[in-house]
């Protein structure tokens, strides 16, 4: 089986390309500059000459306040380059897995985590994108393809939480952090490891993938902290205080009983799944 791993450079694209050497799999791992997924022509020229089974989009937009006034450009990679990975994956009967965000909802469910039934409604422009991409990406009807919704993604890499996290420690006489914005943190290993159980298994649709409960940015920033030894005083604040441009949900946790009940992977909790990744 051939592999495209599409965005190598960041944290999950990293986690797919060290896995897939380690299971001596053929797998081409591309950069942006390697491979444009808004340029429908660089996509197609890959896929003509290498003829993948398998594509792995980790290509993603991420700057969610920045997406609020440089939309066309989350657009181009969230929204159109699913839509280019799709048509050419149809085209060639490639099996494509896509990766989405909490972001799709608005934060007002009290019933209950998120599940795939339930109407995405998203605050911000990156939330917005990355639905366009699910939408795009079902128009154009690959033969098989994953659509994964993640949250709070870390792992290797500077383009998360922890590492910002860091920082402000390092920098701050102590730290501010949100008690109202709730989500699941979330492991690059985690979503790797099920990921390919799923591709393994021929899956096909929609699924939420997570670490398994939730906590809000202050419980997991105190626990981070608490693994690593670190005493700095943390005062909860609600996210308003920040101001920043991009509405956040105030609770996107989903549920990973999906996904976990068809791969038959009983998925960590986010606090174990973290200690564990810390710690290594």
């Amino acid at each position: 089986m051939r592999y495209i791993i599409l965005g190598k450079n960041g944290q999950l694209g990293n986690a797919f390309v060290k896995k897939l050497k380690n299971q001596k799999k053929e797998c081409l791992a591309l950069s942006h500059k390697e491979c444009d997924i808004s340029d429908l022509n660089s996509v197609l020229k890959v896929f003509e000459e290498y003829r993948p089974d398998i594509v792995i989009n980790c290509a993603a937009y991420n700057l969610v306040d920045k997406a609020e006034t440089d939309y066309w450009n989350a657009y181009k990679t969230n929204a159109l380059g699913v839509r280019n990975l799709s048509f050419a994956c149809k085209k060639y009967s490639s099996y494509l897995i896509s990766y989405s965000t909490d972001y799709v909802f608005d934060g007002t469910k009290e019933n209950g985590l998120y599940t795939e039934e339930d109407l995405p409604n998203p605050l911000n422009e990156y939330g917005k994108s990355k639905l366009a991409g699910e939408k795009w990406l079902l128009e154009e009807n690959p033969e098989k393809y994953l659509i994964f919704r993640t949250s709070w993604v870390y792992g290797e890499g500077k383009q998360n939480f922890i590492h910002k996290l860091m920082n402000w420690v390092e920098n701050n006489d102590y730290l501010k952090i949100a008690y109202d914005e709730i989500s699941v943190p979330t492991s690059t290993r985690t979503i790797v490891e099920v990921s390919l159980k799923a591709v393994d298994q021929g899956l096909t649709g929609l699924y939420h993938l997570t670490n398994t409960g939730y906590a809000s940015r202050y419980e997991w920033a105190k626990k981070i902290l608490q693994i690593r030894g670190i005493k700095k005083f943390i005062h909860p604040v609600s996210k308003d205080v920040f101001n920043l441009p991009a509405k956040r949900p105030d609770f996107s946790a989903m549920d990973n009983g999906k996904i976990s009940r068809e791969t038959k992977v009983e998925i960590k909790s986010w606090d174990e799944e973290l200690e564990t990744v810390l710690s290594e």
